[in-house]
């Protein structure tokens, strides 16, 4: 019998990522990156990852997964009050999710990417309409390159 898995919405909670704070908790974090400064240069914004949850939990985004044994995750929680106006937060470190998803008809498994007792469902059953829309435009715009490719590489008959 096939197994058919239900999927929840990701959060849609958005937030400016506290640098000089992101910046300390890389540095201090055993196994942190060599880079932290290129490390967080790209992401003044973080969005949380969490499925669809209640204003009494805090939402999450990962910045870090140190290669300790175990492996150890740097997230980024917060909570906002004042229609988002403030925003509390903290950095935390956590062990991972031990949860996982094996689909034995594909052959593949996939383990939870959220912290150990976190809330709501595992990451492999959060689903993110733009990031399944871009990475499906991403895979269309490969094949058509692929396409175009295949085409110069083909000789002309005269």
């Amino acid at each position: 019998m096939k197994e058919t898995t239900s999927t929840v919405l990701q959060c849609t909670a958005v937030t400016d990522t506290p640098i000089t704070h992101a910046l300390v908790a890389l540095v201090e974090m055993p196994g942190g990156p060599d880079d932290p400064d290129d490390h967080l240069a790209d992401r003044p914004y973080v969005l949380c990852e969490l499925g669809e949850h209640d204003e009494d939990t805090e939402h999450a985004a990962h910045l870090w997964t140190a290669e300790t044994e175990p492996p150890q995750h740097l997230w980024f929680r917060w909570t906002e009050s004042g229609s988002g106006l403030r925003v509390h937060h903290r950095f935390v470190i956590l062990p991972g999710c031990p949860a996982r998803f094996i689909n034995i008809d594909e052959g593949y498994r996939q383990w939870c990417g959220f912290p150990d007792e976190h809330p709501g469902d595992h990451s492999f059953r959060i689903t993110d309409p733009l990031r399944d829309a871009l990475a499906e435009r991403a895979r269309l715009e490969a094949q058509r390159l692929i396409s175009e490719d295949d085409a110069d590489d083909t000789p002309d008959e005269s």
